[in-house]
């Protein structure tokens, strides 16, 4: 019996073991019965756990300071076409005409 190739390393060498496949060359377990974890897709949520998507509106739930600066983005203020992006800032915008970078646990999906 053959099984699928390992999703973390792409090693032919996998065996069943028990309710998990193995990899014996960088000892990665995953179940057999899902997809693999090849998920390339940025899961970002907003603070309710809503997911956020690419050009979404969100709404900011709390005040927030702007670094460098003295300028404070009011809560309320909605944010039109954001962009995901890795990191802990994941949220790419602009706010005013100037680009920002927000967490998306102060925003809520408009």
């Amino acid at each position: 019996m053959t099984y699928p190739a390992c999703p973390q390393c792409g090693s032919n060498l996998t065996y069943h073991d028990g309710l998990h496949l193995v990899c014996p060359e960088c000892a990665y377990e995953w179940d057999e019965h899902t997809d693999n974890g090849n998920d390339d897709t940025l899961s970002v949520k907003d603070a309710n756990g809503t997911p956020l998507a690419d050009g979404d509106s969100v709404v900011l739930i709390k005040d927030l300071k702007v670094k460098g600066s003295s300028q404070v983005i009011k809560q309320g203020t909605k944010v039109k076409s954001i962009r995901l992006q890795e990191g802990d800032h994941n949220i790419a915008c602009k706010i005013d005409g100037s680009a920002m970078n927000l967490k998306s646990e102060f925003v809520k999906k408009a």
